[in-house]
């Protein structure tokens, strides 16, 4: 099982957008869910988005309407496009392979190294 792989991540500033991007194995990735979580310094991991093996989304209330994902089912890649960011979105951010079970998303499938996004105010 390969893990995945985040890439995208970096500092900016309050107000600017920033694109996540994660490459998932292929055996894995077209039949299943993906989702994004994030861990900010000293908190727990959250879980901020998830799209299904269809195309429906997900989102955190707390970045409803400036955060949207994506997936590229030819690519094996999942995107995390991040608009109108806040200090408050400063976190390693992970993307992850996972299924539905209802309304309740889990990450099956092994967790990547993380990229880390820094939004300074």
């Amino acid at each position: 099982q390969v893990r995945p792989v985040e890439s995208g991540g970096g500092l900016v500033q309050a107000g600017e957008s920033l694109t996540l991007s994660c490459g998932i194995s292929g055996s894995i990735f077209a039949s299943n869910a993906a989702g994004w979580y994030r861990q900010p310094p000293g908190k727990q991991r959250e879980l901020v988005a998830t799209i299904n093996a269809g195309g429906r989304t997900n989102y955190a209330d707390s970045v409803k309407g400036r955060f949207t994902v994506s997936r590229d089912n030819a690519k094996n890649t999942v995107y995390l496009f991040m608009n109108s960011l806040e200090p408050t979105d400063t976190a390693m951010y992970y993307c992850t392979a996972g299924t539905f079970q209802g309304a309740s998303y889990y990450p099956n499938f092994g967790w990547g190294q993380g990229t880390q996004v820094t939004v300074s105010s």
